[in-house]
C-alpha cells in the first residue's frame, strides 16, 4: 500500500507544472513608439517535459526566452516558476532564482575565452557557493557526460564548434537546473555537429529528468520535442 502510494505521489510531482507562463507582453521603444513584440497568450512547462517553440524571424521567440529566463522584465503578464511569481521579482530575486532553477544553452557558446573548459563548467557552481573542490569534480563529470573530459584544460579557441557547444551544454548542466533553455543551440553547427550537440541535450535532460525549453527553426528538431508551441502575431501558444 505504501509503495503504491509513494509511486502516485511521484508520478503527480513529475507532471507538476514548473513554469507556467500567462498574458505575457513585452514592448520596446523605437523611434519614440511602442514596439510590440509580445502581445499575450501564454503557456505550460510540465517537470520533465521538453517543449520546442517555433515560429518566423523576428516573431518574439528569443525575446520570450529572455523573458522567462529572467534576464529582461515582461511589460505585462505573469511567469512562475516552481509555483514562484518571479514577475513580481527585484533584480537580485531574480538573479537568485536564474541561478538555482535555470541553465542556458546559446546560438554561440558564450564561453570565457581566457579560462579552460573545466573552468567555465566550474564557474557557475563556484558562484551558486559551491567549493572549489567540489565543483571540479562535478565539472569533470559533466564533462566526461558530454564527451569532451579530454579538452578540459583547453581553452574554447582551441576547440572545435562541436566541442565547444558540448561544454556550453555541460555549463548549462552545472547547478542542476530544473529547467534548460535554449535558443538555437545547434544554430552555428553543421548538421552532423547540430545532430549530435542536440542528441547530448536531448539525452542529459531527459535523464536528469530536467524539463526544457528549445528554440528552432528546424522543424525536424521540433518534432522530437513532447509538444511544439508557436509564436504568431505576437501571440505565444
Amino acid at each position: 500500500m505504501a509503495a503504491s502510494i509513494l509511486k502516485s505521489l511521484s508520478s503527480v510531482k513529475k507532471r507538476a507544472c514548473i513554469m507556467s507562463v500567462v498574458g505575457i507582453k513585452k514592448s520596446f521603444m523605437e523611434g519614440g513608439q511602442p514596439l510590440n513584440i509580445l502581445r499575450g497568450g501564454g503557456f505550460e512547462l510540465m517537470r520533465g517535459e521538453i517543449i520546442a517553440l517555433v515560429g518566423p524571424s523576428g516573431c518574439g521567440k528569443s525575446t520570450l526566452l529572455q523573458c522567462v529566463g529572467l534576464l529582461e522584465k515582461p511589460s505585462g503578464g505573469q511567469i512562475t516558476i516552481a509555483g514562484i511569481p518571479v514577475h513580481k521579482m527585484n533584480d537580485d530575486q531574480r538573479t537568485s532564482v536564474r541561478r538555482k532553477k535555470l541553465g542556458f544553452v546559446y546560438q554561440r557558446h558564450n564561453l570565457l575565452e581566457d579560462f579552460t573548459a573545466l573552468e567555465n563548467v566550474m564557474m557557475p557552481m563556484m558562484a551558486n557557493g559551491m567549493d572549489e573542490d567540489a565543483a571540479r569534480i562535478r565539472a569533470k563529470n559533466l564533462l566526461k557526460a558530454a564527451n569532451v573530459l579530454h579538452r578540459a584544460d583547453h581553452r574554447p579557441s582551441e576547440m572545435s564548434g562541436g566541442e565547444q557547444q558540448r561544454t556550453a551544454v555541460a555549463r548549462a548542466l552545472a547547478n542542476e537546473p530544473e529547467i534548460v533553455l535554449a535558443d538555437e543551440p545547434t544554430g552555428s553547427l553543421d548538421p552532423v555537429h547540430a545532430a549530435n550537440v542536440f542528441d547530448l541535450l536531448l539525452s542529459l535532460t531527459k535523464k536528469t529528468h530536467m524539463s526544457m525549453l528549445f528554440v528552432t527553426h528546424d522543424l525536424n528538431l521540433a518534432k522530437r520535442a513532447d509538444r511544439i508551441i508557436t509564436i504568431k502575431d505576437g501571440i505565444v501558444g
